[in-house]
């Protein structure tokens, strides 16, 4: 597994050597958010592992709405709404799968649909082993990873620097609130679905939170989200607490209500 985060970590570098937001097929001939320009303006360097450097600056590329690949194939997408323009700031959620899951998942939603009528801009990057880095061992490639895909991101579009949040379902749940708490001076709002822990390594700014879980969930007993919730909230965290009827999963219905609780204004 060493090895795996190792080689992981090399293609990162990779990446960043190269454009690695590519449009989809149909706009196959278009570039989008050059890794070339991560080259001439690097992002600095970060002061410990769990740290997210990347910062909106203000849009210099053209944007191109719809999906868009992250890099090569499997490493993710980005979808931008078809009524995106750069002239108004626009709401970012940063999205992350299941453990052993795919960002391919969130498609089936389908989450576009529900992003649209509110603006959101969602970005849903793999990570580079099976899951996680922080349940293989601490915060290390994915934390990397995650920081060149939202750098690209500023590059290419108007986000609104109090309308980035994070979410994740499941370990990207647990990942989320770990992660994003850590970084709250850039996070406004964490959405979690059906979280199994919170361990971060420190506390910065005071995001918003969203959280649901199942009554029946098989795999993580709907116990850790009530567990979790009380923690947070004893932390001076405002959260809002959805437990529905069903297993582990992510319904419509709550994505829906937790995308207008992220973006009312």
């Amino acid at each position: 597994m060493g090895n795996y985060l190792a080689d992981s970590w090399n293609s990162i570098k990779v990446l960043r050597r190269r454009r690695f937001l590519e449009v989809s097929a149909a706009h196959a001939s278009a570039l989008l958010l050059a890794c070339d320009a991560a080259i001439e303006e690097p992002l600095p360097a970060p002061p410990d592992a769990a740290t997210l450097v990347a910062r909106p600056h203000g849009a210099t590329e053209k944007p191109v709405t719809g999906f868009v690949e992250l890099g090569i194939p499997g490493d993710g997408f980005l979808y931008v709404p078809p009524a995106y323009t750069p002239d108004r700031p626009a709401p970012l959620l940063l999205l992350l799968h299941g453990g052993g899951g795919a960002p391919e998942d969130f498609k089936s939603l389908p989450l576009a649909s529900l992003a649209d009528p509110a603006g959101l801009i969602l970005l849903c990057p793999k990570s580079r082993a099976g899951t996680w880095d922080l349940s293989l061992g601490g915060f290390g490639p994915d934390v990397r990873f995650i920081d060149t895909a939202l750098a690209g991101v500023f590059r290419g579009y108007n986000i609104g620097r109090s309308r980035i949040a994070l979410g994740g379902f499941s370990n990207g749940a647990s990942y989320a609130l770990s992660l994003g708490v850590y970084n709250g001076d850039l996070f406004s709002a964490l959405v979690a679905f059906s979280p199994g822990f919170y361990t971060p390594p420190g506390k910065r700014g005071l995001p918003r939170i969203f959280a649901s879980h199942g009554t029946r969930d098989p795999l993580l007993n709907n116990q850790t989200t009530p567990l979790i919730v009380p923690r947070l909230e004893s932390e001076g965290y405002p959260v809002t607490y959805r437990l529905f009827e069903g297993g582990h999963e992510l319904p419509v219905t709550v994505a829906q209500e937790a995308i207008q609780w992220l973006t009312a204004e």
